[in-house]
């Protein structure tokens, strides 16, 4: 497999699972914004510097409300990280690597971004916001069934696994960093007690409410929810079972018989540090400052992947 082939597919998975990550944030601060009373700019505020698009939106609006943030996050084409963006960017790859792809998995890009084109040629009302959010959610969940119930377990399946990890440890990482701050009052409260609805929000972002309910009846705090989405391995989105996939995957790419790659190192670096910690270690060195670490972490992961992957075939 060509260089240029295993760059499309990492991306076009990146790109897929950010239009996934996007949506959840969008319906998470419109959950926010419905109890937070005068302080709902300060939420979707907060959507879009979670998303990393802070100075872009500064640059296009001039207030965070919910019109001209979710206008931005979902069908702003100068915002490469839109809904719309993200769903061009990966039919985009896909198209260049659908030699690579079994017919169900290109149907099922194909198939995604035609219907959340024509859903996204207007802006979206508040009526409509909940089906187009749930549309997004449910094509990102259709190529993935695809991917798994079609693909050969090869190289291919691995690159396109790597594009959905990295994206979603930065996503997972960015979240909790960002709305652990945004929903304590201030800085002295941190480690106390909050409302828990909006605690709620930070796992009904990343569709962990229903599995930390059942692993931790009535114990909604920060630590609890912090320990769940950084340090459990059964959590499909924590940071410990991402990197756990990235270092599979990137083990079955590096073979054997081959020097470690650079990636493989950082990965299992990263994946060893999340693992030799408890939660209370975490909270002693400070959640933002652990969390920073582990999306600059994540960044020059992805960064290092390209490098080392660069001419493969």
């Amino acid at each position: 497999m060509l260089g240029r082939t295993a760059g499309g597919l990492f991306w076009m998975f990146r790109y897929l699972e950010r239009s996934e990550n996007t949506a959840r944030l969008l319906e998470t601060g419109f959950r926010i914004a419905l109890t937070a009373g005068d302080n709902s700019e300060s939420e979707w505020e907060s959507i879009v510097t979670t998303a990393g698009a802070r100075e872009a939106f500064i640059e296009r609006y001039d207030e965070f409300d919910q019109a001209n943030v979710t206008n931005f996050l979902l069908r702003d084409r100068d915002n490469p990280s839109s809904v719309l963006s993200c769903i061009e960017a990966a039919r985009s790859n896909g198209r260049m690597v659908r030699t690579a792809l079994s017919t169900e998995v290109w149907e099922a890009v194909n198939e995604a971004w035609m219907t959340l084109k024509e859903q996204l040629r207007r802006p979206v009302s508040v009526k409509n916001l909940a089906e187009v959010l749930a549309s997004v959610r449910q094509h990102s969940s259709l190529v993935r069934g695809a991917l798994h119930g079609t693909m050969l377990r090869n190289d291919i399946f691995d690159f396109c696994r790597l594009g959905t990890f990295v994206e979603r440890a930065d996503n997972t990482a960015r979240i909790l960093d960002v709305k652990y701050y945004v929903l304590l009052p201030s800085a002295a409260h941190v480690g106390g007690s909050m409302d828990n609805i909006q605690w709620e929000t930070i796992l009904r972002s990343v569709s962990a409410f229903r599995s930390f309910r059942w692993l931790h009846e009535g114990d909604i705090g920060p630590k609890t929810i912090a320990d769940f989405l950084i340090m459990d391995r059964r959590m499909p989105r924590s940071l410990a079972f991402c990197y756990s996939k990235l270092v599979g995957n990137l083990n079955y790419l590096n073979g054997p018989d081959e020097a470690e790659l650079p990636c493989l190192r950082m990965a299992t670096q990263t994946h060893a540090r999340l693992s030799g910690r408890t939660i209370d270690e975490i909270f002693d060195e400070g959640l933002h400052e652990f969390l920073k670490t582990a999306i600059s972490d994540t960044g020059r992961l992805a960064s290092q992947i390209q490098e080392d992957f660069r001419f493969y075939g």
